[in-house]
């Protein structure tokens, strides 16, 4: 491989340098006409000066090359226009190496032949056109440093060697100027070629970092906007979509259908069978809804929210609604193991004047309805439903800006111990009789002062109204006060209790009880709450054992003094063996450990005569007596009091 080759593969633009390669072609795009109208502007010149050379010399060849530089400003003319790839501009860029060199020993030996036929005139016109020349196309060529400098050398080899040895010192001199000059302006050349593609390599790295940025941009607004598990829009795009919809059905003169899909009782399926099955199932689901047409997207864990312009009536609705069930419902079917999940699904119609958001609070109103009455199945948002979200809302604002200390009032129901043949406390209930709505049931208030966060508000009036009366009752009677999660989990709470039953001054005759529910999200936190109430001389009672999340750990590790039973159990007590085992060993337990026992719910003799038979002694129902009044409870404190084997079943007025 000859050096021409060599240095032409070396430092020709590759495919590589692609984006080198079609800037340097650009360039010289735009230097071309310069380069080729110096050529022959200036070889026509030097033709003319030359009258004393043969004619073939001063035309012919001449006319050839000119020729050949036309034909090649043709061909970089026409790609002025055109989108050329990497691959073609490197290409094209070689191709220019070969030509430079080419041209330029042509022109140089045209130049020289012409020398000896000159007077000293025109000998000089000849080294000046040289000269001249090549600094111009050098200057031309200045981003292509290997074609800049491969013609120089095709000029200055010649140019040197010809005149060197010619025997003259004065060209002599000038060879050996134009060569200083030429290594200066190739030193030149190749600064500037290096800048340009530092430039290029600079300007390329600035596009790939704006692209990247982009991208990463395009790909944060792509998940901004989906689920990454099931590739469903999320919640903020589906509420974005709906009020499109909405918009576009209002203008139609048309309704739509919004459902809420809850997968029920999915955390059981991720405990079970571990995460990856349920998201596999949660995928699954995504690929179920969304093969029945409507627009589905993922709202939470395992919540779904759809959108379809079909259901245009309630009935229609319903049927979609039990689509959506059904399809849940198969099997889902893996490798490993076959799940069954159920989901209940509230769907709402909308109606002139939706937003999205009121559209959608009726879908997953309806959806908790659906989880509550038909667990599996489907419910439409109706005018019932709406006279309901109607009352709660009236209950919330009136529950929010209620006088609680003079519209919560109490209620106390004794609690019987057999062995001792007479009251031995109250529990206190508490009501709620509102100015506006009148009473309210404690079932309706009660969950949604502890949604809202004000029960810890309640809780402190029902313990004021508790420490009005206890001095009434006869030592040692107590009375019992109920704790909600919100008391049990906040010291703020706790530290209120505390200092209302400080200021009261006397022993303190109050019992707290609390369910296993408030104390699960913190036993430790909620074994301080306790210790703290136990210092004022309080007791413990565990509520509702045996129901929910009963656990003895709860038992290990509370400070109790009471365990209360469920009325679940005690109304089954005398046809279900399983509950009466429950009851004995609950009893046995509490025997073991050094604290009593109390049965919830006695409403019959059969149920306490069975309770007796399992040894237990401490009885609260209605067969003891119904939640009364303040006044009623003083009455039938202050009256004789019949012992249990005198009237079991006349206490207080008891089964009546």
């Amino acid at each position: 491989m000859s050096l021409f080759d060599r240095l032409a593969g070396r430092y020709a633009p590759r495919p590589k340098n692609q984006e080198l390669a079609l800037a340097q072609a650009r360039s010289f795009i735009r230097q071309a006409p310069v380069l080729y109208a110096i050529l022959v502007a200036n070889s026509i010149l030097l033709a003319l000066t030359q009258s004393t050379a043969p004619a073939m010399l001063r035309y012919g060849v001449p006319c050839l090359l000119i020729l050949a530089c036309l034909a090649r400003l043709g061909m970089w003319w026409s790609k002025r226009h055109r989108d050329l790839t990497g691959e073609q501009a490197a290409a094209l860029l070689t191709s220019t190496t070969y030509v430079a060199i080419s041209l330029s020993l042509a022109f140089s030996a045209w130049a020289l032949a012409l020398f000896p036929h000159g007077d000293a005139f025109q000998q000089a016109h000849v080294v000046f056109y040289m000269a001249i020349t090549s600094i111009c196309c050098l200057f031309c060529l200045s981003y292509l440093r290997v074609a800049a400098a491969l013609s120089a050398l095709g000029v200055l080899v010649p140019f040197f060697g010809f005149f060197a040895f010619s025997g003259n010192p004065v060209l002599l001199v000038l060879a050996i100027n134009l060569l200083l000059i030429t290594l200066a302006l190739l030193v030149v050349v190749a600064g500037n070629s290096r800048d340009f593609a530092a430039l290029v390599a600079s300007r390329s790295e600035t596009a790939r970092q704006q692209d990247e940025a982009q991208n990463l941009y395009a790909e944060n607004e792509r998940l901004a906007h989906l689920d990454s598990l099931t590739g469903l829009p999320n919640r903020h795009t589906f509420h974005r979509e709906l009020q499109a919809r909405l918009d576009a059905a209002a203008a139609a003169g048309k309704r739509l259908s919004v459902a809420r899909l809850d997968l029920d009782k999915f955390k059981s399926v991720n405990e079970i069978f571990g995460h990856a099955a349920g998201d596999r199932v949660l995928q699954e689901v995504a690929n179920r809804t969304r093969a029945l047409g409507a627009y589905v997207a993922r709202l939470d864990n395992a919540q779904f929210g759809l959108i379809c312009d079909e259901p245009r009536t309630e009935t229609q609705a319903a049927a979609w609604g039990e689509t959506l069930c059904t399809v849940v419902r198969r099997p889902f079917v893996f490798a490993e193991a076959s799940l069954h999940v159920t989901a209940s699904a509230g769907v709402a119609l909308s109606q002139p004047g939706d937003r999205a958001e009121i559209l959608f609070d009726r879908a997953d109103y309806v959806t908790s309805v659906a989880k509550r009455e038909a667990r599996g199945g489907a419910v439409v948002f109706s005018a019932r439903h709406e006279e309901e979200i109607s009352r709660v809302r009236a209950m919330e604002h009136a529950l929010h800006t209620a006088d609680l200390d003079e519209e919560i009032y109490v209620l106390f129901q004794p609690q019987f111990d057999i062995s001792l043949d007479r009251v031995t406390g109250y529990e206190v209930l508490a009501r709620w009789r509102s100015p506006v709505l009148g009473e309210v049931s404690p079932a309706d208030f009660i969950p949604m002062a502890e949604h809202s966060g004000i029960v810890p508000k309640i809780t402190q009036a029902v313990v004021r109204k508790a420490l009005a009366v206890i001095d009434q009752l006869p030592p040692p009677m107590r009375l019992s006060v109920n704790l909600s999660a919100h008391d049990v989990s906040s010291m703020t709470a706790i530290e209120g209790i505390v200092s209302l039953i400080g200021k009261a001054g006397t022993p303190c005759r109050i019992d707290f009880e609390i369910t296993e529910t408030a104390v699960m999200g913190d036993m430790q936190q909620a074994n301080a709450a306790l210790l703290a109430l136990l210092a004022l001389g309080s007791r413990i009672a565990l509520d509702d054992f045996g129901t929910g999340h009963s656990s003895l750990t709860h038992v290990q590790k509370l400070p109790l003094d009471r365990i209360k039973i469920d009325r679940s159990f005690v109304a089954v007590v005398n046809s279900d063996a399983t509950s009466r085992a429950i009851i004995k060993t609950t009893i046995d337990l509490c025997r073991n450990l050094g604290v009593s026992c109390v049965f919830e719910g006695i409403e019959t003799e059969e149920q306490l005569e069975a309770l007796l038979g399992l040894g237990g002694s401490v009885m609260q129902g209605y067969l003891f007596g119904r939640p009364m009044t303040q006044q009623m409870m003083l009455e039938k404190l202050s009256s004789p009091q019949p012992g249990w084997q005198a009237s079991r079943n006349r206490l207080f007025g008891a089964g009546k």
